[in-house]
C-alpha cells in the first residue's frame, strides 16, 4: 500500500525525490493512516483544485486497500 501511494504521488510531482509517506499503527477503529509528505512546492499538483487530485488518491487507496480488506485514511501533510 505504501509503494503504490508513493507510485500515485512521484507520478504527479516535480520533485518525486521529496516524496515521502509515513504509516501509523492501526488506531482503535483499525483505520490505518498514510501520511503523505511532499515538497512545499508541489502541495498544490497533489491537492489540485478544489481537492480533487487529494480526493481521487483517497479513493483509489481506499479502493486498493478494500481489495486487502484493510481500512485506510490518507493525510497530506
Amino acid at each position: 500500500m505504501k509503494e503504490l501511494l508513493i507510485s500515485l504521488a512521484s507520478g504527479l510531482v516535480e520533485k518525486p525525490e521529496e516524496v515521502k509517506v509515513t504509516v501509523d499503527e492501526p488506531n482503535a477503529e483499525g483505520v490505518t493512516v498514510y501520511h503523505l509528505t511532499v515538497a512545499e512546492s508541489d502541495m498544490g499538483r497533489v491537492i489540485g483544485k478544489q481537492g480533487r487530485i487529494a480526493n481521487a488518491i483517497r479513493t483509489v487507496m481506499r479502493a486498493a486497500a478494500s481489495r486487502q480488506e484493510q481500512n485506510i485514511s490518507v493525510e497530506i501533510d
